[in-house]
Parts: structure tokens; sequence; C-alpha cells
């Protein structure tokens, strides 16, 4: 069996792409299951956030194509397409892509801490479609651990550096002074928590949560002194937002352009700054092309957050080498766990052979055969069973293969060089 880790994220492809092949919450646990149940995928978990989709999978060997297949029939688009954007990690590569990634160090922003979260809720869901298996599950624990170890043991989270803490230095690009703005918040998940949080220490005290479930809204606006709204109600209070940060699990956008338009015009075409931080995208894309609008996406947060990164590039090079001695530590109780499997069928096998004997010796003794002939038939018939399957390969084998089987009867039987 192999273990891999393939999928696609802000490395390798753009928000477009990442937003036509990525999962809702609602549609992971069917898109897991049918995963889990094609042929060759013995244990699956899924991962599908902002900036990444990828799968954790345990396969048969040459198995790996049935990942591509699927996503493609999920998705509805070509594999040809979707291949350029892929990468896969295979086995201690798996594994170290694994750490690195529930540690934060394949993030966006390094070390932020919402991807633990997320692959926490993705080791649920293979959980509870029961997609995951020994292997999986050990994995996402060894994830955790390491994560929390990486956290107590290096400075990576020290300095406040967050996809949400660079959406807000983005909307001071625009507003020099964030405390006279009004800002209106689409979702009301862990990313939106932050960026209220955030927008709260820079004075803002005019804040609207709109929600499709208006009781996470009102809980949000209670924590941050705002005022919660329903998702329905939003295009009528459009035209408040001096800043609009959108980062919801919708498919299709929640910010159409032409309730965009009927805003400025109520506004009068007082200036816009919209933050789109959702994957598929919230805000319809032909907005940004819209007089008296700023958007940005996630993609455009990048300078802001490069500029951040020194101070975490120390603490990033400590965690690699704690990450690169688990994920090792990991490997090892995997190839272990190999080798147990074969140890189990060898001794299997010698103590079908011994009973075998044992039974025959038995029927001998019964019929009155000498005990000293049957003992030494017994031990003959015995050594011979065992030795023959292993001498067998040693003479049928090719040159090449001979040589190294030689060695490995050396080591495994315990023979000198002249036996």
């Amino acid at each position: 069996m192999a273990l891999i880790a393939l999928g696609l994220s802000h490395h390798n492809a753009p928000v477009e792409v990442r937003s036509q092949l990525a999962f809702t919450e609602n549609e992971a646990a069917d898109a897991l299951a049918r995963l889990r149940a094609r042929d060759g995928v013995r244990e699956a978990a899924l991962l599908s956030t902002c900036n990444r989709t990828e799968i954790l999978g345990v396969l048969d060997p040459a198995a790996e194509a049935v990942i591509p297949a699927w996503w493609s029939a999920e998705r509805g688009m070509p594999v040809e397409r979707i291949r350029p954007h892929l990468r896969v990690h295979r086995d201690l590569a798996a594994i170290r892509h694994s750490l690195r990634v529930a540690s934060g160090l394949d993030s966006l922003v390094i070390g932020e801490p919402q991807i633990l979260g997320q692959m926490k809720q993705a080791y649920a869901l293979a959980e509870g479609t029961q997609t995951a298996g020994p292997i999986l599950s050990r994995l996402f624990q060894h994830a955790f651990a390491v994560a929390k170890l990486v956290r107590t043991q290096t400075e990576i989270g020290a300095h406040p550096v967050s996809v949400a803490y660079a959406a807000v230095q983005m909307a001071r690009r625009i507003f020099t002074d964030l405390s006279d703005q009004t800002a209106v918040l689409i979702g009301a998940g862990e990313t939106m928590q932050l960026i209220a949080r955030h927008l709260r220490a820079q004075g803002v005290t005019r804040i609207i949560v709109a929600n499709r479930t208006i009781a996470k809204a009102e809980h949000l606006a209670r924590e941050v002194h705002g005022y919660a709204i329903a998702l329905a109600d939003l295009p009528e209070r459009l035209s408040d937002a001096d800043l609009l940060v959108s980062s919801t699990g919708s498919r299709d956008p929640v910010v159409a352009i032409d309730a965009v338009r009927h805003a400025l015009s109520k506004r009068r075409h007082k200036p816009m700054c919209m933050i789109d931080l959702a994957v598929p995208r919230d805000i319809d894309a032909r907005v940004g092309g819209l007089d008296d609008v700023f958007l940005y996406t996630v993609d455009d947060l990048r300078q802001i957050i490069a500029r951040n990164m020194d101070l975490r590039e120390q603490a990033a090079e400590q965690a690699e080498a704690l990450i690169t001695d688990r994920a090792e530590a990991f490997n090892r109780w995997l190839e272990s766990r190999e080798v147990a499997g074969t140890i189990r069928n060898l001794r299997g096998r010698a103590a079908d052979h011994r009973q075998d004997v044992m039974d025959w010796a038995r029927r001998r003794l019964a019929a009155g055969d000498d005990p000293e002939a049957v003992l030494e038939q017994a031990t003959h018939t015995l050594t011979n069973r065992l030795a023959h399957a292993p001498s067998r390969a040693l003479r049928v084998a090719d040159p090449v293969e001979q040589s190294l089987l030689k060695s490995a009867a050396r080591k495994l039987f315990d023979l000198s060089e002249d036996d």
C-alpha cells in the first residue's frame, strides 16, 4: 500500500482553479464516500479550504490515477486541466507534508493556526464517513501532536500575522482612519471572528454582521458590539458599507454586481473597499471593474503577508527540523507495521507446517510405528517444508535477483559467508 497526499494549493493554482475544484462543507461528505468506494482506495480524507484542496489517501499500488479521475467526475473538469495544478507527495514525503500543513508551515501565512482546526474538521469528516482507517487516523493524531509541539517549542505563532490581520492591513491602505468607517462582514466563521476582533482593535465601532444563520451573526455581533442581519437583508444594507469583507462557504456569489451598483448610487459614489476571502468567490468578479470599488481577493493579500514573514523565518527553520524528525518517526512506525504483517504471515505458515507434521506423527504413533523412526521422519519433513520456499526462490532467480536474495538469506537465517 502507498500513502499519498495529492492536491492543489495557493502555491500552484490560481483562485479561479481552486474555486472550481473546492468542496463546500455540504458537498464534502458524499464526495469523500464516493472516493472511498473507488477501486484501490483503502482510506481517504479530504481537506478543502480557501487556499488548498487536498486528498490524504492510503492506496493499493498503481491506484494513484483514481484520485484525479474522481475529482474530474465530481467537478466536471477534464483531468487534463486538473493535472498541471496537482502536487503529489508519497510515503515519507506525504507524512512530512501533512505535518507541515498542520503546523502552518505550508500556509499562505506561515504559522497561522486556523489550518489546524480545519485539519481537525477534515479528520472528523473522515471519521464520520468511515473513510479513515488505522493509518490515516494515526497520522492525523500524530500531526495534531506535532503541531502543538511546534507551537510550544518555537516562536512560529508569536507574531500577529494571519489572513485576517492582512485583510485589515489592506483596508488601512484605503482608509487612513478605520475608526470612521462602517464595516459589513459577511459570514460568521473563524476567519470572520478574527477580522471582527482586529477591526474592533483598530477602533471600528460600526460593524454589521450578515450571515445565513442569524443566530451565528448575532453571536459574533454581540462580541464586537455590532449589529446582526440576515444574509437575505444584505442588499438593503450594502450602501452602509465603507469596508466589506466576505468569507462564506457558498458556491455561488452572495454579492451581486447589480446590488453593488445600486449601493454606489445611494452612496453617491463614495468609495467602497471589498475584500473577498472566499473560495469559491463570494463577490461577483465583475464588481472589480466598477468605479469607486476597490476589490481584493485572497491572492491580493500576498504582498502584505510577505512583509510580515521575516519575523517568522527563524522559527520556521526550527520547526522544519522538528517536523523532519517527527516525520521519520512516523515513517518508522508505518514501515514496522508493514513488516509486522509479513512476520505474522511467516510465523503463521511455519505454524501450519508444524501442525501438519504433528498430526502425521500422532497418527503414526497411534498405528504403533517406532517412536524413534517417527521422530526422525517428522523433523526431516518439517525441515524440508520450512526450507522449500526460500530454496526454490534462490534456484529460479535470475543472477541479479539471486545476488540480492543470497544477501537477504544470510541476514535472515544468520548464515556465515561460507555457508
